[in-house]
């Protein structure tokens, strides 16, 4: 199996897949600097695609001179569109400078402009344009599954594509919120949670039967009517219908006290007491609204914050906070008609959406909504009465919620600059790199990278790698001929132990190549690979993507590793520091390295100290992570799932006849023939495989 890489994942300035880009040559000259946009060559540009667009509804997108996707628009008219872009002195700022970046424009026509409204929200999402409202966050929402292939329903939490037969209620803002529910729902009505495979094992019943939360139907504790009139009444609680399942409930239940059967009136008197918890957790309920999103948007300050309340069944099932990112000078409902479109993309919106202000195309809105949902959905704004309360509610909550980020906001900008000051930078680092090491022994061995700005941590920043050794790093300029030397993990080599500091580019000649279990070496390959991506995909540092600041985890040796990688890449302008833990790797006693500084430490109780650890921990947090998944997977890995043709049922064999792969690895081929199931054909393909033959 071929280890995890970071350069796998999708790249978040283009959306594009950067597998595409691999076969390119590492060793090929960077190109030379662009000179500035100019925005009478955009504009001409327009003018000269204005001759063969047609006057009918479309989408356009605007592409800069690297192909990636400055602005994705729809239109009614996609020539009155674009001509609007050639009157420049009707454009604010941003669209100018858009215009300016401008070098080729690519055109889709679509039979109406709701079609063109959808295609562009699709592609907003997926291309992730400079100049459109961006919405980051885009996680799924957790659901509750009452399946409907098995005899026996299972309750449980579902996330991801509703490609199971069964009823999907949600969604769920949390997954704290699902969690919280099926329990209680599971004390209620007693419905299994166990997967099909371990329900068919079961022979006597679980733990969740004698704590009453299941009913055992996997061991015939109930039988199948009984079990499916209490998958009913929890189909029944979830649509809507509580009240009456709370009122059959009391009233079976008054009917067993009154027929002295204690022991069930108890039973029915805690299913009770359960579903009275599950509604007691739903803060706000409005009687009039049984199935309804609340989306509210307060706009301060140049930035937004967009609260999401989901109503199903008259119960609310929890808020999320959205914080598109947009140009400051974007009005309130273009935000919030580009954020809806985004956000229903690749969900089903329900039938009524009650709004804090008007968004922009409204009724469009609304009609692309009934298109993607299949059935009428409506886009209200509500003045007065219990729906107004609620967008009221929700309105505050966005309000406090932007006010409490531009406070953390302006807090993380003050430590920026205490960063630049303590680390004499030019100016406050934008983005920051911090990258660390994790391995045992020189196994499973990856590097990680994590990314801070002045909005805090930008975990969809964040890069592994899977360190591969000088062979397998695509992203070296030029293969290593440094000789291999045995290394151990916590001594370093013996270049860094001399008591004349050497140049970083002689004391990387002396480290061994990077196996794994050398920290420098490690550290020299992750480099390596991380720059000379960038400056192969962004030679001219217009995308963002470069950092301003780089941090390493380590002490001396790890900073002469990366600057010896700069020096051979050609990169003098990115500063960069190395932190060591201080002596008996006492919090508070760091030592700071930084090229043609002595090191350095900073005050104990130094707030700009605490956020440079904070930012170190992340790291290695993260670099722990990756490693513990990678070697959790091979825990249960085995040398004969590597031999082509061996099935369970053959490995079973295989593993009780000689005690462990091992004695199968060393087995001769008449010990094979040996064991049920292998022939001499099966026998000499293991035995080849074991002996390199």
């Amino acid at each position: 199996m071929k280890p995890d890489r970071p350069d796998d994942t999708p790249d978040p300035a283009t959306g594009r897949n950067p597998l595409a880009r691999e076969a390119a040559d590492p060793a090929a000259p960077t190109p030379r600097r662009a000179r500035a946009p100019s925005l009478a060559e955009g504009v001409a540009l327009l003018e000269a695609h204005l001759k063969t667009l047609p006057s009918s509804p479309g989408v356009y997108r605007m592409l800069n001179a690297a192909g990636d996707a400055l602005y994705v628009g729809k239109a009614r008219n996609l020539k009155r569109r674009v001509t609007s872009y050639t009157q420049t002195d009707r454009l604010p700022m941003r669209l100018k400078r858009m215009v300016a970046e401008t070098q080729s424009l690519e055109v889709v026509v679509t039979h109406t402009e709701v079609e063109a409204l959808l295609l562009e929200s699709n592609l907003v999402k997926r291309m992730r344009p400079r100049y459109n409202v961006q919405l980051r966050d885009d996680k799924s929402f957790p659901y509750i599954l009452v399946t409907a292939d098995h005899p026996a329903p299972q309750i449980t939490k579902h996330r991801g594509a509703r490609s199971r037969p069964g009823e999907y209620f949600g969604p769920f803002a949390s997954a704290g919120a699902v969690n919280r529910t099926l329990t209680a729902l599971q004390r209620a009505f007693l419905l299994r949670s166990c997967s099909d495979s371990v329900y068919s094992a079961r022979t006597r019943p679980c733990l969740l039967y004698q704590i009453k939360r299941c009913s055992a139907p996997c061991v015939g504790r109930i039988n199948q009517a009984d079990y499916a009139e209490l998958v009913a009444e929890a189909h029944d609680f979830l649509s809507g219908q509580s009240r009456a399942v709370q009122q059959r409930l009391a009233l079976a239940m008054q009917g067993a006290s009154e027929a002295l059967d204690f022991e069930t009136a108890a039973k029915l008197r805690d299913r009770i007491r359960a579903l009275a918890q599950v509604q007691a957790h739903q803060d706000i309920n409005v009687e009039d609204i049984d199935e309804a999103d609340v989306i509210a948007a307060h706009q301060a300050g140049g930035q937004t914050c967009i609260q999401v309340f989901f109503f199903r069944a008259g119960s609310n099932y929890g808020n999320r906070a959205y914080y598109p990112s947009h140009d400051r000078e974007t009005a309130l409902e273009e935000v919030l008609a580009a954020f809806i479109g985004l956000f229903y993309e690749n969900k089903t919106p329900p039938r009524l959406i009650l709004l804090s202000d008007k968004p922009a195309e409204e009724e469009l809105l609304a009609e692309a909504l009934t298109v993607s949902a299949g059935r009428k959905v409506e886009l209200l704004v509500p003045q007065r009465g219990s729906k107004r309360r609620v967008i009221d509610h929700a309105l505050a909550n966005a309000r406090e919620a932007l006010a409490r980020r531009m406070a953390e906001n302006a807090s993380q900008r003050q430590l920026l600059d205490g960063v630049a000051q303590a680390l004499g930078l030019d100016a406050p680092p934008n983005r920051i790199e911090v990258y660390d090491n994790s391995h045992i022994q020189g196994r499973h061995a990856y590097g990680a990278m994590i990314v801070a700005g002045p909005e805090g941590l930008m975990k969809n920043a964040y890069r592994k790698f899977a360190i591969v050794g000088p062979k397998g790093g695509r992203d070296r300029p030029k293969p290593s001929t440094e000789p291999a030397a045995p290394a151990t993990l916590h001594e370093p080599s013996p270049a860094f132990q001399l008591e004349s500091e050497p140049t970083p580019a002689e004391a990387v000649a002396a480290l061994p190549a990077p196996t794994g279990g050398d920290d420098y070496a490690m550290m020299r390959e992750v480099m390596e690979r991380r720059f000379a991506r960038a400056l192969r995909e962004d030679p001219e540092r217009e995308r963002g993507t470069w950092p301003d600041l780089v941090m390493l985890d380590g002490g001396q040796g790890q900073l002469n590793s990366a600057l010896a990688v700069f020096a051979e890449l050609g990169i003098d302008d990115v500063a960069i520091v190395a932190i060591a833990k201080g002596p008996d790797r006492d919090a508070g006693r760091e030592r700071f390295f930084m090229p043609g500084k002595p090191p350095f430490s900073l005050e104990p109780k130094d707030p700009v100290l605490y956020f440079l650890q904070r930012l170190r921990d992340e790291a290695h947090r993260f670099a722990i992570g990756t490693h513990r998944a990678k070697r959790s997977k091979q825990i249960g890995h085995s040398l004969l799932d590597e031999v082509a043709g061996i099935g369970a049922k053959r490995k079973k064999a295989l593993l009780l006849h000689f005690g462990s792969a091992q004695a199968v690895a060393r087995a001769g081929l008449t010990d094979l023939t040996q064991v049920a199931g292998i022939n001499e054909a099966v026998a000499k393909k293991i035995y080849d495989h074991f002996h390199g033959q």
